[in-house]
């Protein structure tokens, strides 16, 4: 029969497994950690990091924040607000509405992309003949913004 893998001790996670928790890698955690996400954790004796639920739950937080988008100095503030308990709504509120109208710029911006990239192919023969609009308003000069 095949050994199955004894849990850590609750509170008591490796790194790997605080990451595995947290469906992040092992170098993210220690990237979060070095940005400051993450508060120092406690080490064996022999230098092993050891998270706590605690830490592993504000890991799943920072990834579904990463999953929507948010930056890093963003997800730093949310972070903040989650921790405190005194917080204002209001201010979480407002740093997900700006979260979104820069995602409502970004769309609109790839879909600018996107119209000018449709006009081009559509204007392509895309036969055996060398001749190709695409590469020629790619080699265009272009007006500076």
């Amino acid at each position: 029969m095949p050994k199955v893998p004894t849990p850590p001790p609750a509170g008591c996670w490796s790194i790997g497994q605080a990451a595995t928790q947290a469906g992040v890698s092992a170098r993210m955690v220690r990237h979060y950690e070095t940005l400051g996400l993450l508060p120092a954790v406690a080490r064996t004796s022999s230098g092993y990091r050891q998270y706590t639920d605690s830490d592993v739950h504000a890991l799943r937080f920072i990834r579904r924040c990463r999953d929507l988008g948010f930056s890093m100095e963003e997800i730093a503030r949310l972070l903040e607000l989650w921790r405190n308990q005194h917080r204002s709504s209001a201010q979480v509120k407002q740093i997900a509405q700006g979260h979104i109208d820069r995602l409502h710029q970004r769309i609109a911006t790839l879909q600018a992309m996107q119209r000018s990239l449709q006009q081009l192919v559509s204007c392509c023969r895309g036969d055996d003949r060398p001749d190709c609009p695409i590469l020629d308003d790619l080699a265009a000069p272009q007006n500076p913004a």
